[in-house]
């Protein structure tokens, strides 16, 4: 058996989509790590493992790091995207989802969507018959943050245990650290302004994962509280796409939650900072912590390849 057939032989069974990140559970998510670093430390072994496949790109939101990791992903494994902007017609609107969903199904291996509806989403991947996968939603954001955490087992060796904070909004991002910071074992501590929680479902749900693995989720409303010793510190735009409207008011909600050098300092001496990006420089964010040693914000955008070909990998192989 060669390398490239060994290493997919070695991949646990796994659900046939990525909707939510909570499809997935703590072994198979390490599963997913070991292959991502085989994946970006050997990447000649896997030019060709999905040689003939393709992937359809439902795209209703703008995108930089999400289109071009996957476009580049797939290429490097062999196969082919196609692309669909849909930046002025959402799912839906022209033909049914289940009419969309039915006729991907006939072309393609997989489906990327990034779109404004998880439920949408959950709808075309219940009428596909191939792979659906989540690359950003209302609800969840689940490619983004497995790379997160992907990134922080680099830099740290371990994410089990870790003091992990998120400051910010509660919002698709927060939702999927969560997930994924219960599958790893994870403190997750989260800081919101009153109001802008994150949903209480999903909350609850990943309270019960992270039990299982020793992980912790708290909330609290003081950023200090959150940020005080932790070894990674992440946030988030103030106001997500579709939420323009809402700009100028949670500029002024949001205030307390920037994350600037004094905030920095309340964590742990080895601290990193992470952000999704794009960031909003001066907002959520100040120049002086992007641009700090402690930022690792471009080896998560780096990593978004490498762990969503081992994405596709696992689905589409």
């Amino acid at each position: 058996m060669n390398a490239q057939a060994q290493a997919q032989g070695q991949m646990l069974s796994v659900a046939s989509d990525l909707l939510t990140g909570a499809e997935w559970n703590a072994a198979q998510v390490k599963e997913l790590f070991r292959l991502s670093a085989d994946v970006k430390a050997h990447p000649e072994r896997y030019k060709t493992a999905l040689a003939g496949r393709f992937l359809a790109m439902i795209f209703e939101k703008p995108s930089l790091r999400t289109r071009v990791t996957f476009e580049v992903g797939i290429a490097s494994l062999g196969g082919t995207a196609i692309y669909l902007d849909h930046a002025d017609t959402h799912l839906g609107d022209r033909e049914s989802i289940p009419d969309v969903a039915r006729c991907l199904s006939r072309w393609v291996h997989g489906i990327v969507g990034r779109v404004f509806s998880q439920e949408g989403l959950e709808i075309l991947a219940a009428h596909a018959t191939v792979p659906v996968i989540n690359a950003l939603s209302d609800v969840y954001h689940p490619c983004q943050t497995l790379c997160d955490f992907f990134t922080l087992e680099e830099k740290f060796g371990s994410v089990r245990g870790l003091k992990f904070a998120y400051v910010g909004d509660g919002n698709n991002v927060c939702h999927s650290l969560m997930i994924a910071g219960a599958q790893v074992g994870a403190h997750v501590r989260i800081a919101t302004p009153e109001g802008y929680e994150p949903d209480a479902e999903i909350l609850a749900s990943a309270r019960r994962d992270a039990a299982a693995t020793q992980g912790t989720i708290e909330l609290f409303r003081a950023p200090e509280e959150a940020v005080a010793g932790a070894q990674a510190v992440y946030t988030d735009v103030w106001a997500s796409m579709g939420q323009e409207s809402e700009t100028e008011a949670r500029a002024k909600i949001f205030a307390p939650y920037q994350v600037n050098a004094r905030l920095m300092s309340q964590a742990a001496p080895d601290a990193v900072f992470l952000h999704c990006l794009p960031a909003h420089r001066g907002s959520e964010v100040t120049d002086e912590v992007i641009e700090s040693p402690r930022s690792i914000i471009f080896d998560e955008a780096e990593n978004r390849l490498h762990v969503q070909k081992a994405i596709l990998l696992t689905l589409l192989s």
